[in-house]
């Protein structure tokens, strides 16, 4: 039990540093092929994942205070009820996190989930540009960086995702072996 629990947190641990690193030299090499100096992209490489880490921890917790208000208020929970009797929800989607056929929570909305990747999309945005404006003192190369970097940011993103998704499943694989 221990073994497998420091196994995991390890794992974790070199998740989050090779994302870490990852962040940063593509952001480097986005800052670098904008602006074509080395100085710069190393700088920006080096403040940008550091400020959006910052930015990241605070969007999150107004999410998690959003969502608390959001649970103590009951609305939520009265629309899955209202839609469940309804016969709206089938009963696996009712069943899915309770083990019962009441009321599910297991998924947040459509709606929620969009409106907290525009806000994420918004920030990121807005940190990029303010670390790339800081550091050039130019605003088109700003806004250059603050569109490019991100959307370049989320295709790296999916590909680490896939293969750490892939290193976990082979790991399971030769474990249950």
């Amino acid at each position: 039990m221990v073994t497998a629990l420091a196994r995991s947190v390890r794992s974790l641990a070199l998740k989050i540093a090779s994302y870490g690193m990852m962040h940063l030299v593509v952001a480097m090499l986005v800052a670098f092929a904008i602006t074509r100096d080395w100085r710069m992209a190393l700088a920006i490489g080096l403040v940008e994942p550091f400020f959006q880490t910052i930015a990241y921890s605070i969007h999150d917790r107004i999410w998690h205070r959003i969502e608390h208000r959001r649970r103590r208020s009951g609305m939520e929970e009265t629309a899955e009820a209202f839609t469940a009797r309804l016969d709206l929800m089938n009963a696996d989607e009712q069943a899915r996190a309770h083990g019962h056929h009441g009321h599910s929570h297991a998924l947040p909305s459509l709606k929620k989930i969009a409106v907290k990747t525009v806000t994420y999309g918004i920030m990121h945005f807005v940190v990029a540009v303010s670390v790339a404006f800081a550091i050039t003192q130019d605003i088109r190369v700003a806004l250059t960086v603050g569109v490019i970097e991100p959307l370049v940011q989320m295709v790296f993103f999916a590909i680490h995702d896939r293969i750490w998704t892939g290193r976990e499943a082979r790991r399971a694989t030769t474990r249950t072996a």
